[in-house]
């Protein structure tokens, strides 16, 4: 949860939060957690918000996501692949069967408009890597699980990158890793769907472990210095599950109400 000292930032003034920014991930039609995540960036009178991608694909409401983040003028949409996959005609994909009939033309447009990257100032954004949406940045995948790449690796894959700080979701595991090079990436997590099973490259599960919505504060200093501050906030999970097995995903039912996919 955040600290004193931060919240007490947050509630300066008007002025200062013109240099504040809210990371969003990761979605996935939750829209109670989204809620709860808007409601709390806005307690912070926090304007800018940048949302990582993988809004809409999901089992829970996201007719009801789409509503809110529709008429939210303030927020940069990137592009997820399963945003991505939303524009496809047929896809072999229980989710996306159950939420690509729903989605009508003023959606789709809208997803059209999605950007692959974004930059502000010093700050990347990027929804996988900044060179695909369907990569993890921070993990890698072989036949013993989920493991972080090296420092060296990192700063290799990201030598065309300039900015200093960098963005990224769909692990939906919070994690921010400092480089060698000075370099700092962060994963705000996911505000909707906190775990995940699998199977390509390999068989594999993301675990955040906690039920919470999670998100991201990058706020300037006056010594024009980046902080970083990873935020839980605690809502409805009950109802959101409820709502999951209700469309006949367990699976996504214990992964929202536990941070675990089993």
């Amino acid at each position: 949860m955040p600290s004193v000292a931060a919240l007490g930032f947050f509630k300066k003034g008007r002025e200062i939060m013109q240099d504040a920014i809210a990371i969003i991930s990761d979605i996935h039609s939750n829209r109670f957690a989204l809620e709860a995540v808007l409601e709390d960036i806005s307690t912070r009178n926090i304007q800018r918000i940048v949302n990582l991608g993988d809004s809409l694909f999901g089992p829970i409401d996201p007719l009801g996501t789409a509503k809110r983040l529709m008429e939210h003028d303030k927020i940069v949409h990137i592009m997820g692949n399963c945003d991505a996959a939303l524009l496809e005609k047929e896809m072999d994909s229980a989710t996306f069967q159950y939420v690509k009939p729903l989605l009508g033309r003023e959606i789709e447009e809208w997803i059209r408009t999605f950007k692959d990257t974004w930059v502000y100032k010093d700050l990347f954004f990027c929804h996988g890597t900044p060179y695909a949406n369907d990569r993890y940045l921070l993990e890698t995948i072989d036949g013993n699980g989920v493991s972080y790449k090296k420092p060296d690796f990192l700063m290799k894959e990201l030598g065309s990158i300039w900015q200093n700080y960098i963005f990224c979701g769909h692990s939906h595991v919070p994690k921010s890793i400092f480089l060698p090079d000075g370099k700092l990436i962060v994963n705000p997590g996911s505000v909707g769907l906190p775990a995940y099973e699998e199977e390509l490259p390999l068989p594999h599960k993301m675990e955040s472990l906690s039920p919470f919505a999670d998100y991201v504060i990058a706020y300037q200093t006056e010594m024009s210095v980046w902080n970083i501050e990873h935020v839980m906030v605690q809502y409805d999970w009950e109802q959101a599950g409820s709502m999951a097995e209700s469309n006949g995903r367990m699976d996504y039912a214990v992964a929202i109400r536990t941070g675990r996919v089993t």
